[in-house]
């Protein structure tokens, strides 16, 4: 059994976890046990193969065009910031995992999951500037079609910034950076350096 269904976008309810697996193009969210679409196109429902233990039918979305990789819960991903505002900073999301996305992805950082510690102390400003480059873990799909992100973990954060005069910043600890230009340093929430 293999059913073709209506068109859907990313945070469309697809089913119950408790009836249905989660394919490709789909996630389960965990609070509430719902699956949602995380891209845009065609649902299908696929039966389980005749050895499978869990006899739930597997629903996954089809993209209606070749799609690049989609931003899910769990996944690490890399990001523009866009705005910076008291309580959040925009993003746009350029890479999932190790690949670049072909479609445009918002991503949102809310003040309470910047930092794991202090999370009231949170000064948005002196966390992100506009320009700045983002590894962040998605979180969940937020409202108006935007990710929410973390950068709650060492290895997330501010990985690549530029100074006021043009530089590429050099970290020199947890909270900030520095020109090697002009030495001025910079607040930012930066990211620690994975090997």
């Amino acid at each position: 059994m293999e059913e073709a269904d209506e068109m859907v976008t990313p945070g469309e309810v697809l089913g119950k976890a408790t009836d249905l697996k989660a394919g490709k193009g789909a996630y389960a969210a965990s609070h509430n046990n719902t699956i949602y679409a995380s891209l845009t196109g065609f649902r299908r429902i696929q039966a389980p193969p005749p050895a499978s233990h869990d006899k739930r039918p597997t629903v996954e979305v089809t993209g209606h065009k070749a799609h690049g990789p989609v931003p899910e819960p769990g996944l690490v991903v890399i990001a523009r910031v866009t705005k910076v505002m008291a309580r959040t900073a925009s993003t746009d999301i350029m890479c999932v995992g190790p690949k670049s996305v072909r479609e445009k992805f918002t991503g949102i950082i809310r003040q309470q999951d910047v930092r794991a510690t202090e999370i009231d102390k949170v000064d948005m400003h002196l966390s992100f500037r506009p320009g700045d480059i983002v590894r962040a873990v998605v979180l969940s799909l937020g409202d108006a079609r935007a990710y929410y992100l973390s950068t709650a973990k060492n290895e997330l954060g501010v990985v690549s910034a530029e100074s006021s005069a043009g530089a590429t910043m050099v970290p020199i600890s947890w909270t900030e950076m520095q020109c090697p230009l002009t030495g001025q340093i910079e607040l930012r929430k930066v990211a620690k350096v994975v090997n």
